[in-house]
């Protein structure tokens, strides 16, 4: 039961979020990525633990935000991007935004072509 309440809190605290490489380009997708980026900005830097909700703070990550999805529609590896989405927004970190999905995609992409050696 526990688990069944978890995971429907994480998909409406994720409601809105659009896979970049399910990403149609429609005007409807369009503001969903808008509306999705300007929440997550407003409750990681409004209404977390750190208080930086500055109008100037919010613009400067949503425009981050916007970016990072705009160059993970152009990934390659859905594996990967979907782990990654996995791991940060439906796991139990809750820090699902375009700018980390596109850093630890871009960090497990470079990870999966290295191997160990002296």
């Amino acid at each position: 039961m526990l688990g069944f309440v978890l995971l429907t809190a994480t998909f409406y605290a994720n409601a809105g979020f659009v896979n970049p490489m399910d990403f149609d380009g429609s005007e409807a997708q369009k503001q969903e990525v808008i509306d999705f980026i300007q929440t997550q900005v407003k409750k990681d830097y409004c209404e977390g633990a750190i208080d930086m909700c500055q109008d100037t703070t919010l613009r400067m990550m949503e425009k981050q935000n916007l970016n990072a999805f705009k160059k993970l529609t152009q990934a390659n590896n859905k594996k990967i991007l979907d782990k990654v989405i996995a791991d940060y927004c439906e796991g139990a970190i809750d820090m699902c935004n375009y700018s980390t999905l596109s850093m630890m995609y871009d960090q497990n992409l470079k990870a999966s072509n290295e191997t160990l050696s002296w």
